[in-house]
């Protein structure tokens, strides 16, 4: 087992804590709205769990401290075994466009234990995930695997050192039961955290259901719990639900426009894997790319590219046009008057979207102040990148470091022709160019989770030698430093290996 470095002790108790030493304050106001939103479940009972990993970091901004429990007991809690106290388990209700196919889905393997009240007042999920069967799983067996759990703990850490919004891993503890898949697995169970699982899903299944009542109920819970700022404006209540739905769109063409920057693929973009709270969720079939190209897919089953890195603004814009079909009877009393209204909102994404992806390409160059032209210099040098098979970390770490270009790929005459324009676009910000690589380098990361980095540290996991796992996680926090001890981590793989994931979280 693995705990990171123990957090300190606070001395100060925040009003209405509970008499537990660990500091767990729970509430359960996600189980108070109507009961068609979810399930009363309780965890399967497992033969012996055994702690893997836990994130102190993580549970000191929890409020939490786990440094008085032994492993034994907190392999109890976090495989669902032990309850904490305050903690009503619950599977969420939900539906989703998967692959474009509309399903009334639910957690199948997950359990929402309830909400932890940080310090500072924050509410966040503790969600078990590969806990056991739910009234939800559809004939499956509600379990998940080890490999699986321990790469969504390392995806969602790198993703929150890069500063995107993202659900996070409080603990993976191995459930000493199999999972048949393919083959037999080591059973786990992941304990997540975000600051909600209310997705795009959760609304069209209140919506398939046609109960306006709980729609609205849902909509005013998720306005107070993640846009108070809407309550609080004191909007006229169609307008309320509008500006609550263009706020949503402002948050998803944010987050999908970072994870642009870095060259993130989700993988698995269904609607029920759209957080209404703006964060990355769900790491099953994701991976980021080393070379750069804009059709590049991971998923096995992505095999028409809906998924691809190119088309993940689109597909975000799809999916908010299926949200706001659940949202209809709250935006006008008219259906066709909602159905305009809504359009003229989702334009509006596009155009968010592009703005907030320019922007992000502008600090990536090294430029602070908008221009005319910026747009066909990013879409140059984007080109030069795929028809030349560059690495889209490395090249934009180098341009954010490197004094001269003059060895391959960089002596290509068409890179050359791009580097004298892009020294004269920094010129006109009057600024020198070692000024603006400067802070370049606060915004290009120098590592990433390279894919066959992460595939070694699960494969040694595997075997219970966590140490290749921990190496790559302590790295993975420092995305932006340079230093030579982790130059290592920023190799990508081999060239003209053909990576692929499957959806196993």
């Amino acid at each position: 087992m693995d705990r990171e470095n123990s957090p300190a002790r606070s001395d100060s108790s925040p009003e209405n804590e509970t008499p537990h030493e660990v500091g767990w304050r729970f509430d359960n106001s996600y189980a108070r709205l109507p009961e068609l939103l979810y399930s009363r479940a309780t965890a399967l009972r497992f033969p012996g769990p055994r702690l893997i990993r836990l994130n102190s970091s993580l549970a000191d901004d929890l409020g939490l401290d786990f440094r008085g429990m032994d492993e034994t007991s907190l392999a109890r809690i976090f495989s669902g075994q032990e309850l904490p106290p305050g903690a009503e388990p619950i599977a969420q209700a939900y539906a989703g466009h998967q692959f474009g196919g509309f399903t009334m889905l639910g957690d199948g393997r997950a359990l929402l234990l309830g909400e932890q009240l940080a310090r500072d007042g924050r509410r966040f999920d503790i969600q078990l995930k590969g806990s056991g069967p739910t009234p939800y799983s559809r004939r499956g067996d509600g379990l998940a695997a080890l490999g699986p759990m321990l790469r969504e703990y390392i995806i969602s850490e790198a993703m929150h050192g890069l500063g995107i919004p993202t659900t996070r891993s409080l603990a993976v503890v191995t459930t000493g039961a199999p999972v048949y898949r393919e083959r037999t697995l080591r059973g786990a169970v992941l304990t997540r955290v975000a600051a909600s699982h209310i997705r795009v899903g959760t609304f069209q299944f209140v919506a398939a259901r046609r109960d306006e009542s709980a729609l609205r109920q849902l909509a005013d819970y998720t306005i107070a719990r993640h846009f108070p700022e809407i309550e609080q404006a004191g909007l006229p209540v169609e307008a309320k639900y509008l500006e609550f739905f263009n706020e949503v769109c402002r948050r998803q063409a944010r987050l999908v426009s970072r994870w642009q920057m870095v060259g993130f693929v989700h993988g698995v973009m269904n609607t029920d894997n759209v957080s209404l709270a703006g964060e990355t969720i769900d790491y099953g079939p994701c991976a980021f790319m080393d070379s750069y190209h804009a059709h590049t897919v991971f998923s096995s089953i992505d095999e028409q590219g809906r998924y691809s890195y190119g088309n993940q603004p689109a597909i975000a814009q799809w999916n908010l046009a299926r949200f706001a079909e659940s949202l209809i009877p709250l935006l006008a009393a008219q259906p066709e008057a909602a159905v305009e209204i809504a359009k003229e909102s989702l334009h509006q994404f596009a155009a968010d979207y592009q703005e907030e992806w320019l922007a992000g390409m502008r600090a990536k160059l090294g430029l602070t102040t908008p221009r005319e032209g910026d747009r066909e210099l990013v879409s140059l040098l984007l080109e030069w990148m795929q028809d030349s098979a560059v690495d889209f970390t490395n090249t934009f770490d180098d341009l954010s470091t490197r004094g001269e270009f003059v060895a391959s790929p960089y002596h290509d005459s068409r890179f050359q022709g791009w580097l004298t324009s892009w020294r004269k676009r920094i010129g006109l910000e009057q600024r020198v160019f070692e000024e603006a690589q400067a802070m370049m380098r606060q915004v290009n990361p120098a590592l990433i989770p390279r894919n066959h980095r992460v595939e070694e540290a699960l494969a040694a996991a595997e075997s219970d030698d966590l140490r290749p796992f921990n190496e790559l996680l302590v790295a993975l926090r420092l995305p932006f430093e340079r230093t030579e001890s982790l130059a290592r981590f920023r190799e990508p793989g081999p060239a003209g290996a053909c990576y692929r994931t499957f959806c196993g979280t």
